[in-house]
């Protein structure tokens, strides 16, 4: 057998004449059939003398050799690494140095242990190699002090186990095992305050095969906050539905809860409330964690971003003492925040204000907030028939689903009641549409409609780093946008920064908003579909959500990248 059989550290050890090429091949055959690391096998092999061995792994890794005889590690770390993993995975924690964590290690090839701690520990490891016996005489000689009776040590030593935390308390049940443990318990609280001070709206904890990700959606595009160790899924998965009082036992059906979240910032305390859903997927449950802030939430009015125009047209919506106004756009556009604001701004005592949600995402003082239970019967029509007999002024319907909400809402709108309500639909034509497809007649839904209003929310561009981008190419876009720039326009497009998210810092609101007029009225009645009704809004002067985008653009707020997307 040759050299060139062998490679990396293998073929380094027979090149300094430490192994033979028989014993390195062998000993690499030995570690892919026992699923174990070359280093391992070297190690279990006693082939080698451990500290020429460490020499040798230092110089293939570029990493420093530390002899343990002559340093002595600080005795305190054991907070970050539980003494567990240290034994489990032949690995000390030697100091800290801001934010790193410096470990000493026999076989720096085991990432999966390396990366565990650094999940729970929230550092980033520095690697020095100390020769493997070394690392175990330190490793004993600290199991001894904490238990003289040895009994960690020989529970560790037998075969099969390798329990990662140590728990002073007594098993419960398995399904508890490890989830209340210190190092499970910082991984979730950095989790969420992190997606908390990145402004993240959603936080997806999803499991795979092989793979554990925990992403982020920040600014309505999805990205990675970190990546766990497989193995700690179930117990960090376990402990987020303890948060949020669900059965840790029932992964077979999805459930809903919430977190309640106190953090003190400055000498305020801030509390962040957390809906979850969990979903049981074939490799475990995923769960999706919004978060709800309430400022984020409550918006004023005058801040949601609607132009001149359109401000005129939703207030004066608002103020009519009956008519239904809906509010419609994909999940995540935004229009339970254009809600919550409209009714901010209705919410005094000489009104009766109630509304159906699923789920209640802000409690707002002054206002009757019903959860709706669809598993005992409490939907939105029941919900929507139980307030009219308490005499309202204004209701909020969270979403119509189906021709019984729908009906039942133009009814109140007819019947002298302000009603809100969102639909998931495109624009704001196509909600007409929707709702004449649904089975409302056309003259109740003209008679009763006061205004639709269709939305986006697009990434707003960072101010401190965007730059001028080159026009179009002719008078209009090529992108498949029909409409042109004004003469004079100028675009930017995102760069990145160190205060942004890849050139974005928060979002604006993209707005159609279309008041039904008597033209429109007249073009509902007549059964127009939803190209006639778009073309009667367009002859309003009503800009639609494209023309809005572009708006936008040209002042400098967003994109032509963002135009394509959320149009």
């Amino acid at each position: 057998m040759t050299v060139s059989a062998v490679t990396g550290l293998a073929s380094c050890l027979v090149q300094k004449k430490i192994l033979s090429e028989s014993a390195a091949a062998e000993l690499a055959t030995t570690a892919r059939e026992t699923r174990t690391t070359f280093i391992n096998a070297c190690i279990c092999s006693r082939l080698i003398d451990h500290g020429v061995l460490a020499g040798v792994i230092g110089r293939i890794f570029g990493l420093p050799v530390l002899d343990l005889e002559r340093y002595r590690p600080m005795t305190d770390l054991d907070y970050l690494v539980a003494p567990q993993i240290q034994r489990s995975g032949n690995v000390i924690p030697l100091s800290i140095r801001g934010n790193r964590l410096v470990l000493a290690v026999s076989d720096p090839s085991q990432m999966h242990t390396i990366r565990e701690i650094e999940f729970h520990s929230g550092r980033h490891a520095d690697l020095v190699i100390s020769p493997h016996d070394q690392l175990n005489n330190v490793l004993e000689s600290k199991a001894r002090k904490q238990d003289p009776d040895n009994r960690l040590t020989e529970t560790a030593s037998k075969p099969g186990l390798e329990p990662l935390y140590q728990s002073a308390k007594p098993k419960i049940s398995a399904e508890l095992e490890g989830i209340n443990d210190a190092p499970v318990i910082r991984a979730v609280n950095r989790i969420l305050q992190e997606a908390v001070r990145l402004n993240a709206s959603d936080i997806h904890v999803e499991p795979y095969e092989k793979l554990f990700r925990i992403r982020i959606r920040v600014d309505g595009v999805l990205r990675e906050l970190t990546s766990p160790p497989i193995r700690t899924a179930r117990r960090l998965i376990s402990r987020l539905k303890i948060l949020a009082s669900l059965d840790i036992s029932e992964r077979r059906l999805p459930q809903d809860g919430r977190i309640k979240l106190t953090s003190p910032e400055s000498s305020a305390v801030n509390t962040m409330d957390f809906r979850v859903s969990t979903l049981p997927t074939l490799w475990g449950e995923k769960l999706v964690l919004r978060v709800m802030d309430p400022t984020r939430t409550c918006v004023p009015f005058e801040q949601l971003g609607l132009d001149k125009l359109q401000s005129t047209g939703v207030k004066e919506a608002l103020a009519r003492p009956q008519g239904l106004i809906l509010v419609t756009g994909p999940t995540g556009s935004g229009k339970t925040v254009t809600l919550y604001s409209a009714l901010a701004g209705l919410n005094n005592d000489s009104r009766n204000i109630s509304t159906a949600e699923d789920p209640v995402e802000l409690t707002v003082p002054g206002i009757n907030q019903v959860q709706i239970r669809p598993a005992i019967g409490l939907d939105f029509a029941t919900a929507l028939r139980a307030f009219l007999r308490q005499d309202p002024d204004v209701v909020m319907v969270g979403e119509i689903r189906d021709a019984e909400t729908a009906g039942i809402a133009v009814k109140a709108a007819q019947t002298g009641h302000l009603v809100l309500s969102t639909l998931h639909t495109n624009d704001a034509a196509q909600t007409i549409a929707r709702l004449l497809n649904m089975g409302i007649e056309p003259y109740n839904l003209a008679a009763s409609l006061s205004l639709v209003i269709a939305q986006r929310l697009a990434r707003k561009l960072c101010k401190y780093c965007k730059k001028k981008a080159p026009l179009p190419a002719g008078s209009g876009f090529s992108a498949g946008l029909e409409i042109s720039l004004p003469a004079g326009s100028q675009i930017y497009q995102a760069t990145g920064c160190d205060r942004c998210h890849g050139g974005y810092a928060g979002r604006i609101g993209i707005y159609e908003v279309v008041p039904i007029s008597e033209p429109l009225s007249r073009t509902i009645i007549a059964g127009g579909n939803s190209m006639d009704i778009a073309d009667a809004a367009r002859k309003a002067g009503h800009a639609s959500l494209r023309q809005s985008a572009l708006t936008r653009m040209t002042e400098g707020l967003t994109s032509l990248e963002e135009v394509t997307r959320v149009t």
